[in-house]
């Protein structure tokens, strides 16, 4: 790759990667996932390729400010349940990226972009049939409590379907991280359907996406996506990782989750189509 391409930009496009880098500092610690816009961004402004390296740095210099903000917060158990899967998948995405070429590295994010778009559609679909079907059974509990009838003992988790579901989305979450810096809705999705509650999930996804993260730096530098020319680019941008952070921290608790949430998806989906049609 000719990295000195990466410089072969102008104030329009640093003012977007800016303004990427930005959204990642906000998505790590208020929204988990919506970084898939900065994706799209990155992978607009350069070549897609190239893309992946220089966003690399960028996510990490996030997953830093999200661990200093929510470290007490992390469940190691599902962590550790997770790694084995994800390795697997980082190989996996390390070996289409070394056979890829620029264009088709560039379709695969995306297709992969428009993956996630309606992986996180049918999540806050399912998240809000399963907060309707709750609000049923508590109203149905509190009859039956009126006419001396008790409720049963909820179920214990099925522990092979838990493990079969870690496989798949640590996989899946591997994959899509090594080759477009994506995992994070895959993630999400799984986070969320283990019953993670806001602080647990995000200090549960801080944890995770740093060493996930870190140890695909290896990989990059090999494949060449990261050297000296892409790393001064990272700290040109990195500064404007900690406002999105701190704008992340100050409005996690205040933000309108469905309205932002509408506007990443769109935002997604045209970054995904923009790439396929370019």
């Amino acid at each position: 790759m000719d990295t000195m391409t990466l410089w072969h930009i102008t104030p329009w496009e640093f003012a977007a990667l800016a303004a990427a880098a930005l959204l990642v500092g906000f998505s790590k610690t208020a929204v988990s996932g919506a970084n898939t816009v900065s994706l799209a961004i990155f992978a607009a402004v350069l070549p897609a390729r190239a893309s992946t390296g220089v966003l690399l740095p960028i996510l990490i210099v996030g997953d830093v400010l999200a661990v200093l903000t929510y470290r007490r917060h992390a469940h190691w158990p599902t962590l550790w349940r997770l790694f084995p899967a994800v390795a697997a998948g980082v190989v996996v995405g390390t070996v289409f990226l070394l056979r890829a070429d620029d264009e088709m590295v560039r379709t695969s994010i995306g297709a992969i972009l428009l993956l996630m778009a309606g992986v996180t559609v049918w999540r806050r679909h399912k998240a809000e049939a399963a907060e309707a079907a709750e609000a049923a059974e508590t109203a149905e509990v509190a009859g039956a409590a009126e006419v001396g009838e008790a409720a049963g003992p909820d179920e214990e988790p099925d522990a092979v379907a838990t493990r079969t579901q870690a496989r798949s989305y640590g996989v899946l979450g591997g994959f899509t991280t090594m080759v477009a810096n994506a995992g994070g809705p895959v993630m999400s999705m799984y986070l969320l359907s283990a019953g993670f509650r806001k602080l647990g999930f995000l200090g549960t996804s801080a944890f995770f996406f740093l060493i996930v993260n870190v140890s695909k730096v290896p990989f990059s530098v090999g494949l060449g996506l990261i050297d000296g020319h892409s790393l001064l680019l990272d700290a040109a941008l990195a500064a404007f990782v900690l406002p999105g952070a701190l704008i992340g921290k100050w409005a996690v608790d205040r933000i309108n989750q469905r309205l932002f949430e509408r506007l990443v998806i769109a935002a997604t989906v045209l970054g995904g189509a923009q790439l396929l049609l370019r």
